[in-house]
């Protein structure tokens, strides 16, 4: 007695595409069609599409689609932290723009390493991916190399390009970090501090562009800068602020890397009972969701950052589909709260 056809292949025991079609009751390729590129397809056929893939518990065979169509629908996302609000952010940004399109992502966290990253480039290049969405500019040898003599295309996040070919989304960290050292400069504040940790390159530019503001004011002075390659935290603001006021007692204001840090800086001004913003004022960046809420609320530089995921990853899609981009370099801006801690 022949058995009933279950969908299965024989050789694999998959579900077949053919028969998530046959349930669907439309043409294979449209079923294809529908589950690959469903924008392509009319709302009625595409859930019933979708209505048989549940039904069968269809997976797709993407090694085989990739190599019958020369896509993979996958994109790879590299972050340098998975726990940072900045980042989850912007992880939120790419997913809600690739969600609809049926593109699987494959997020790696470089925890601020070149060699993780570049380990994690070479572990990812072999699912041949449709594009590449990286942070920062500043890469190895090794993965500018992957790039290079790859055709992938590839989208850098949170920074601008100064290379007009390469595509890239964010907003100048050099201008928004000169953007608040200009602002406490012209509140009056003289003897103004940096403090960064972690040293990635968008800590790196900020500093630049504190510095820069601070030498046309005829202000600089490097003990006012502390830089650590420690991971930013807030415990780790509190001990720093108290290594500034060590070694430059007379500070009037600390222009802090990121929030975490300047959060850890007014707690610690409080428990030595440092008036903020009257003895010292604390400045942050990213405006964290907490900055508002502190007492007092913290000045700090307002990124666009799931602007910066969502458009990154919809640059990334138009050029995988061909079409021209309007722009290499979008600039998404930045946005200074000015608060009462300064």
């Amino acid at each position: 007695m022949t058995k009933p056809y279950n969908g299965k292949s024989r050789a694999s025991g998959r579900v077949t595409l053919a028969a998530v079609a046959a349930r669907a009751g439309v043409a294979t390729m449209t079923a294809s069609r529908a589950i690959s590129q469903p924008e392509l397809v009319s709302p009625m056929l595409r859930s019933r599409v979708e209505l048989a893939v549940e039904e069968l518990g269809y997976v797709p065979n993407r090694a085989a689609r990739a190599l019958a169509s020369s896509r993979s629908n996958v994109i790879v996302v590299l972050v340098p932290s998975l726990s940072n609000a900045v980042f989850t952010a912007v992880l939120q940004g790419i997913q809600d723009a690739l969600d609809p399109y049926g593109y699987q992502i494959l997020i790696g966290n470089t925890r601020y390493s070149d060699a993780e990253e570049e380990k994690l480039l070479n572990v990812y290049m072999q699912s041949n991916p449709d594009g590449i969405l990286l942070s920062g500019m500043s890469h190895s040898k090794g993965v500018q190399k992957m790039l290079d003599t790859s055709r992938t295309p590839v989208v850098s996040m949170m920074d601008l390009s100064a290379d007009p070919a390469q595509l890239s989304v964010g907003f100048s960290q050099v201008q928004a970090g000169y953007t608040m050292a200009r602002y406490l400069i012209d509140k009056g504040y003289k003897r103004i501090g940096f403090m960064g940790a972690q040293l990635d390159e968008r800590t790196i530019k900020r500093a630049e562009g504190y510095r820069k503001a601070m030498e046309e004011a005829g202000l600089a002075d490097p003990k006012l800068e502390l830089m650590v390659a420690d991971p930013s935290t807030i415990a780790l603001g509190a001990e720093l602020v108290g290594r500034m006021l060590a070694v430059a007692p007379d500070l009037d204001a600390i222009f802090c890397c990121n929030d975490d840090l300047a959060h850890g800086a007014i707690y610690q001004c409080q428990r030595r009972g440092i008036n903020v913003p009257e003895q010292l004022a604390i400045c942050g960046f990213n405006d964290l969701p907490a900055s508002a809420w502190m007492n007092p609320s913290v000045t700090t530089i307002g990124t666009p950052r799931y602007r910066v995921g969502f458009e990154a990853a919809s640059l990334l899609r138009s050029v995988i589909r061909g079409e021209q981009p309007p722009a290499t370099q979008i600039d998404l801006g930045f946005t200074l709260m000015a608060r009462e801690s300064a």
